[in-house]
């Protein structure tokens, strides 16, 4: 016991030294603002425009569920280009919901890690190289310095999963803590599923 005391006391003094908390702590605050605007932009569409449900009962009337599928799986291999909550939501609308939603937790796992080998490819790209490298730098450096906690981070968090993997690619961290940590995927589904069809009806 005291071993292990003493090894998540030495962990957490990294992870203030290091900056850790600070990065959770900015991120959730970047986040929120854009979090914010969509409620707050929903809220006023739902009351003046039209009702949220009218919105998912036409995105599922027209469009099939494969094509919804599909256009979530490239958002989340793609630098997560598209809220997930949407998708969520759009699931609750559906004859199997619990099915779609496990789906679409699968299909952002296998995105996460899609993005993984592209972060590696990328890296044989000298001119998409450089051009991320500078775009991406704090995230590398990070991702450096705290590895898997980092994707875990990505996984549960509303921070992109898909650039912490290419981030994880590129500095060629190991594919094994990317699918091990990744499976944290499932569990931000799992309660963001829980929230949203509560409020979906």
């Amino acid at each position: 016991m005291k071993k292990k005391t003493s090894k998540i006391r030495l962990l957490h003094q990294y992870f203030n030294y290091t900056g850790f908390y600070n990065f959770i702590g900015n991120s959730l605050k970047k986040t929120a603002i854009p979090v914010i605007i969509i409620i707050v932009g929903l809220y006023l569409i739902n009351e003046h425009v039209f009702t949220i449900d009218d919105g998912l009962e036409f995105l599922t009337q027209e469009f099939s569920r494969t094509s919804v599928l599909i256009t979530f799986f490239i958002s989340e291999t793609l630098l997560g280009l598209i809220p997930p909550e949407i998708f969520i939501a759009w699931s609750k609308k559906t004859a199997s919901p619990i099915v779609n939603l496990s789906i679409l937790a699968t299909l952002s796992y296998i995105g996460g890690i899609l993005s993984y080998f592209i972060g590696k490819t990328i890296l044989k790209i000298s001119a998409v190289k450089k051009y991320l490298e500078i775009k991406m730098v704090k995230h590398l450096k990070n991702t450096s310095k705290w590895g898997g906690f980092l994707i875990l981070i990505g996984a549960l968090l509303p921070v992109p999963f898909s650039i912490s993997c290419i981030a994880a690619g590129m500095i060629k961290y190991p594919l094994k803590g990317v699918v091990l940590f990744g499976l944290f995927r499932f569990a931000r589904f799992a309660l963001y599923g829980w929230a949203i069809f509560n409020v979906v009806t």
